[in-house]
């Protein structure tokens, strides 16, 4: 009876080993599963983020896109497209009221300039937005950006020029590089050729001054409303600044300043534009698409010789009529 028992005991024993074995088993595997499930994800996630970051290397535009889709974006303040007039606007010239004296009557002399802001000329808010773009975009330090901003606004409101296309022209003319020159000449932010417009530097000491930031914003800002105006339109006027005035295409200069143009008026305005956006094309729906080359060889050599001529015609006393 008693090795009955025993036996008995011994087999529940034994019994009782086998499920805990199998148990320890069971957990054992469930483990090694989720550890080898863990590792699969991980790696899938890695693939992934090794995918995003190669994206946004060769397109960095996609991460803009994407902080716009995160609803930890703080949301920007829009302004009413009512608020950036056209740019044709500039080619109007300031209304001067003439002012009859008491003393003389047959006097006149022009009235005070009116202290009404000029709405092209936008308000802080959206000169912030343009500053903190281009600091982005042209990677130039922020005090720095804000300086040659600040003095194109400046400039744009003494001659009543639209300051969002100065900065335009500086964007493609130097990309905000203030020492900039090219092999024929031109320098400064604006690409202001000095030799041919030494009259204008006379009282901001010389020629010298073309590096001067400053000085080289308004010189450049007053030689293109003085293309503009003569060619009757913005695009006439581009054309003339870049030297093309005689010739058939400005090969797609004209095209990128409006498309930096328009993407600026853009980020005045509150909306949301890619800092890696193409200089290629304007953003304007209406607009037909941009020619997309660079200048060639051809083109550089001929505005050289525009430029030797306009020399020539400012040592005898000439008007100059190309940049």
């Amino acid at each position: 009876m008693l090795n009955h028992m025993t036996t008995a005991m011994r087999k529940i024993a034994r019994q009782s080993a086998k499920k805990t074995i199998a148990r320890s088993i069971s957990m054992r595997e469930t483990t090694n599963r989720m550890i080898v499930a863990a590792k699969h994800g991980l790696m899938v996630f890695g693939l992934i983020a090794l995918g995003t970051v190669t994206l946004i290397f060769f397109k960095p535009e996609v991460a803009d896109e994407l902080q716009a889709l995160s609803p930890f974006t703080p949301a920007v303040a829009s302004t009413a497209e009512a608020d950036m007039p056209a740019l044709a606007n500039l080619m109007e010239e300031p209304a001067v009221t003439a002012v009859v004296t008491a003393a003389t009557p047959d006097t006149v002399a022009p009235a005070p300039i009116s202290s009404t802001p000029n709405p092209m000329l936008g308000n802080d808010i959206q000169q912030k937005r343009v500053t903190e773009w281009l600091s982005k975009r042209y990677r130039v330090a922020g005090d720095a950006t804000n300086m040659l901003v600040s003095a194109a606004y400046l400039t744009a409101k003494e001659i009543n020029l639209d300051p969002l296309l100065i900065l335009a022209v500086m964007a493609i003319e130097s990309r905000f590089n203030p020492f900039a020159e090219s092999p024929v000449g031109a320098q400064g932010l604006m690409q202001v050729m000095s030799k041919v417009h030494h009259d204008k530097f006379a009282d901001m000491g010389g020629t010298q001054a073309a590096l001067n930031p400053v000085a080289n914003i308004r010189v450049g800002s007053m030689i293109l409303k003085e293309y503009v105006t003569r060619g009757g339109s913005v695009e006439a006027g581009l054309k003339r600044y870049v030297g093309a005035a005689e010739m058939a295409t400005d090969a797609g200069y004209g095209a990128k300043v409006l498309g930096e143009y328009d993407r600026l008026k853009a980020v005045a305005a509150g909306k949301r534009i890619s800092v890696y956006a193409s200089m290629a094309s304007r953003v304007t729906p209406k607009a037909a698409p941009a020619p997309t080359e660079a200048k060639s060889p051809s083109m550089i050599d001929a505005k050289t010789a525009m430029e030797d001529q306009a020399v020539k015609q400012s040592a005898n006393g000439d008007k100059t009529t190309s940049l």
